[in-house]
Order: structure tokens, then sequence, then C-alpha cells
């Protein structure tokens, strides 16, 4: 049996993911930008990648596109949707080059987009059949360009729905178009749902989306998105299964099935900011463990967790062979939150 392209995740520390979404990322200094160009002329390569350093984080995940915009140009796009929708620079290419040149690995967050009738550029005259063609032509475009720079893909926005199977099959090869042994996933919610097994059979590791730490017992009602850390003391066995059921409670009574071999166990959580800058914890859907506060303008979200709290989650994961990825906010120029940065350089000295 082959060992998952993202066996190299066990071998790291930790991971570092950011929500970078032009034009929409909150500024720290003045007002934001909405030209997406403009927003990603602002950038500044040399901050972002100097506090990504100081973090000690073996790999970085960082978006080329949402729901706005895509920080990378791409003619296949253009063709799709008509020119506009992507920008200029190739700022994900550079990111991807500059954290290459560190030594770490890099991972792109796309959309899986499933559906060309929900397309977030705008509408899409096309057939779903030719819809998927085409868009997995977007993805496969990239794939190309960034070649051995990209080391995995985190696709948000899969299915288990067998309708999907084939655009989901189609959107894996043509990421790994530029580099075969690229790491891939797709997010279904993953650990926030319950959900402990691969979409497809060639999916490299879990998304392991995760909304809140906690210590102790889930005392939640029904819907509650949460990940709990073991209790203090609590024996720890690193078999695969148990020991992750044992450190990840939730609000159902049934177990966690481990993931094939090939599909290592992955946990993704926010630790200051709710994925992006200024998302409040208020939803319906969340019931907050811990009292939220908004920053004020151009400040960042303060870390939601001590050291030691960090440390449990990533040793558990590591104990069954898997990684930890944690999101940090981002600022529209490229600056992380100065107190997140130190949290996680201590992590890092602890991990040693």
């Amino acid at each position: 049996m082959r060992k998952s392209r993202a066996s190299w995740m066990r071998r790291g520390k930790f991971g570092v993911m950011v929500h970078w979404c032009v034009p929409k990322t909150p500024p720290q200094f003045g007002k934001r930008i909405t030209d997406i160009n403009k927003a990603t002329d602002r950038f500044d390569l040399d901050r972002f990648i100097k506090d990504f350093r100081r973090t000690k984080a073996d790999w970085l995940i960082f978006t080329i596109g949402q729901l706005t915009g895509f920080a990378s140009p791409n003619s296949a796009m253009d063709r799709l949707v008509g020119p506009g929708h992507c920008t200029r620079r190739d700022l994900v290419l550079e990111v991807a080059q500059a954290v290459k040149r560190l030594g770490k690995r890099f991972i792109a967050y796309m959309p899986t987009m499933l559906s060309g009738k929900k397309f977030p550029c705008g509408p899409v005259r096309l057939s779903e059949r030719e819809f998927h063609r085409q868009f997995s032509a977007v993805i496969e475009e990239y794939a190309l360009r960034f070649g051995r720079n990209l080391d995995g893909w985190w696709f948000d926005g899969g299915s288990v729905d067998p309708e999907f199977h084939g655009a989901l099959v189609s959107r894996l090869r043509a990421a790994r178009a530029g580099n075969p042994a690229a790491a891939v996933t797709f997010n279904n919610g993953s650990l926030c749902l319950g959900f402990s097994q691969p979409l497809i059979p060639d999916q490299d590791y879990l998304s392991g989306e995760s909304e809140f730490l906690l210590k102790g017992k889930i005392r939640y009602g029904r819907g509650t998105d949460v990940l709990t850390l073991l209790p203090a003391g609590a024996s720890r066995k690193p078999a695969m299964g148990r020991a992750v059921t044992d450190c990840i409670g939730y609000v159902s009574t049934f177990p966690l099935p481990p993931p094939p071999a090939t599909c290592l166990w992955h946990a993704l959580i926010p630790i200051d900011a709710m994925w992006e800058h200024r998302i409040p914890f208020n939803y319906d859907w969340q019931k907050s463990p811990f009292p939220w506060v908004a920053p004020k303008p151009h400040q960042m979200e303060k870390p939601l967790y001590t050291v030691a709290d960090l440390e449990t989650v990533v040793r558990e994961f590591k104990a069954v062979g898997g990684g930890v990825t944690f999101n940090a906010g981002i600022f529209q120029e490229g600056g992380l939150g100065p107190d997140t940065v130190s949290r996680l350089a201590q992590l890092a000295a602890r991990l040693r």
C-alpha cells in the first residue's frame, strides 16, 4: 500500500493557514482597498514571509481565491467568466516561491465549486458537465504554473453525494498536473460534522475543519461544532482511532473510525480570527465556549488558547501519525497578529 502524499505533515511540527481574500480582507492601516489589483499590489510579501518564518510553522495554506476574486492570473478563468476576476500580479506564486526558499511546504486553497449555478464570480451559462470541465481547467492551469512549488491543495466545499464523485476526481487529477506528489484534500465540514473518511479514495489527508478547542467534556447542544482536548492527566494511547476518539469528543456519541492509511488524520483549527479577520463568533450554528469581543479597527484578534492547549492537540494528532494546521488572521497588507506569531513561536520551541 502506498504512503500518503501528505506524510511530510507527520514529520513537521504544525502548519499555518491564512484567509487572504481579495478584496475583502480588512486592512491594518487606512481604508480597505476594494480593487483586486490595487489590493494585491498593496500586499507586502517581505513582511508576510517574515511573520510566517517567525511562527516556525512547517507548511503554509494560502488562498488563491474564494468568493470575491483570485490573487493569481488565470487564462482559463478569463475564458470561463470573462476578465477582471483574477489579479495581474501573481501573488500566490510569489508566496509559494518564498515559502519554498525557506525550506517549507506550500498548500493552495481553492473552492471546489461543484456547481456552476452558484459560481461566485458571476453567472455561468454552461451545462453542468461543461462547467466542471472548464473549472478543472482553471485548477490545472494553476497546477502547471506552480509546478513543484505546490506541495498540496485544500479544496473547500466537497460533497459525499455520488452525483459529484466525477467532479471531485476531475479536480484531483487537475490538481496534480504540475506535481504528481501534491497532497490533496476536499472539505465537507470534516471534524466539525464528525466525518473522518476521505471523499474519494485518492484523497491524501483529512481537511480537518474544526471550530473550537475545549478542555474536558462537551456540554453543548446538538449542532455545536467543537473539537475537545483530553482532560489534564488523561492517558494517551497512540493507537489509530482510539487515541483520536479519546482526544476528539463530539456531541454525537458514535466513535470516529480512522481514515485509511493513505489518508492522514489532520485538524484545521482557527486560533484567533474566525477563519477571516473580523468575522464574529455569533452565527446561530455556533455556541462559542468563550466570550468573544470584536477587535477595534486595524487591530488583530488575540489568540484564544494557551501554548499548553495548542501543544496538547498537536501531540495528540502526531501520536496517531497526523498533523495540525492553525488558521491565523491576516491583514490586507499581509501582516499577521503579533500575539499569534509569538504564541506559535513558543509552541514550536516546545515541540523540538
